[in-house]
């Protein structure tokens, strides 16, 4: 609830101050006034793999950049916005405390539209020209929202499917034989309890399987005859629910959790929004050897991870540092390590010299990373309006004790 409270309180503010510095084409400038600054970078801090990651770019930024890295962990990214609405109602137009956020379609989506994030500024950055955008058009959209240059996207995801290869040959590759390995296999399956972001994905994963026309998700859900749209999507759901993990009537919190229970033999497949997740957990010791990846057949789900920089932030010039550093060559083949992190490069790799493409090439996928060609079709994530009505009913008819 939280979070459509944040969106409410959204639809308060309709104007705000607009600072044009510092001047993102200017780039000299901007890395002189960056120098000494300390930059509060409000992330998700829920995984190990990821904090690790936004530390080393603190210490790289901190060795060329002379700017200090701060990560603010956040448990949801509405946490982040309230702080700048805050702000905003107590009339903080500067000096705000959030200089870099890690931010999710719907909170972008609210932000852009009452003016609450600096910019543009994205496209001015030195490293926007590796960006691949041609190629990975969800750099430059955020759940349907053009980014205007107003965030920059630093991580390509897409959902994929994990299960035991020892418990389970032949996984279920559509929703409907999902439901049915369920009913066979009752306590067998689970996923995270919206709304958690990876548990929502799964909820727009299945709605794609069963809308009538997928092209009605790109459009806000209140141009949809709603009711007829997803009558066969809650009817799945219904059905799935009793023959879950503890009977539906529990849920794990995030997908830390979802891997403890796989690692624990509870449950036999499991959904991520990173293709290498499970072999950056076998290799953590995390998972067992024998887990392996699918995707489903009709495709799935993805996008970019954006980051933003608020209207009042105190940072603006460290927290475009940071940005720009995050998507050098350098820090994208150590994020695409599947022993640092494995998230997918919004770079193409055919801008790059030959010293870096060689950083990519010499990456060995692990043991359960599915090739690039065999990730099979990307589908577009829904307009954000179908993530808050699908979380706003999944609580009403799941949320509670049944």
């Amino acid at each position: 609830m939280r979070r459509f409270i944040v969106a409410a309180a959204l639809a308060a503010f309709s104007t705000v101050a607009v600072r044009a510095e510092p001047d993102p084409s200017d780039w000299g400038a901007v890395t002189d006034d960056a120098r000494g600054q300390t930059v509060y970078w409000n992330a998700w801090g829920g995984s190990d793999t990821i904090n690790g990651f936004i530390a080393w770019i603190g210490d790289r930024v901190a060795d060329e950049y002379g700017v200090t890295l701060e990560h603010v962990k956040l448990s949801d990214t509405a946490e982040a916005v309230s702080r700048v609405l805050a702000e905003r109602s107590a009339g903080k137009d500067t000096g705000g405390a959030v200089d870099l956020v890690w931010i999710n379609g719907e909170n972008f989506a609210a932000m852009k539209q009452q003016d609450l994030l600096f910019g543009p500024w994205v496209e001015q950055m030195p490293s926007w020209a590796n960006v691949d955008v041609a190629g990975k058009p969800a750099v430059v959209s955020d759940f349907t929202v053009p980014t205007d240059g107003l965030e920059a996207p630093w991580g390509m995801a897409q959902v994929v499917f994990y299960y035991d290869s020892a418990r389970l040959e032949q996984p279920p590759k559509t929703m409907s034989a999902l439901a049915e390995y369920a009913a066979a296999h009752p306590g067998r399956f689970t996923y995270p309890q919206p709304p958690n972001f990876l548990g929502s994905t799964f909820l727009k994963q299945a709605l794609t399987e069963f809308v009538p026309d997928a092209e009605i998700l790109q459009g806000p859900v209140e141009a949809a005859d709603y009711a007829a749209v997803t009558a066969d999507f809650w009817a799945f759901l219904e059905a799935l629910a009793p023959n879950l993990w503890r009977q539906g009537r529990a849920y794990p919190q995030n997908e830390a959790r979802q891997i403890q229970l796989m690692a624990d033999g509870e449950i036999d497949l499991a959904i991520s929004f990173n293709p290498n997740e499970a072999s950056n957990a076998i290799a953590n010791f995390q998972l067992q050897d024998s887990v392996r990846s699918y995707v489903m057949d009709a495709g799935s789900i993805g996008n970019a991870s954006f980051v933003a920089i608020p209207y009042n932030a105190n940072a603006k010039a460290g927290a475009m540092v940071v940005a720009n550093y995050i998507m050098s060559p350098e820090a994208q083949a150590r994020m695409q390590d599947p022993e640092v992190w494995g998230l997918g490069t919004v770079l193409d790799l055919d801008t790059l010299t030959t010293a870096e493409r060689a950083r990519f090439e010499a990456l060995e996928l692990g043991v359960a990373t599915l090739p690039p060609d065999e990730l099979g079709s990307t589908l577009p994530e829904p307009h954000p309006s179908w993530m808050v009505r699908l979380e706003e009913d999944w609580m009403d008819r799941f949320g509670v004790a049944r």
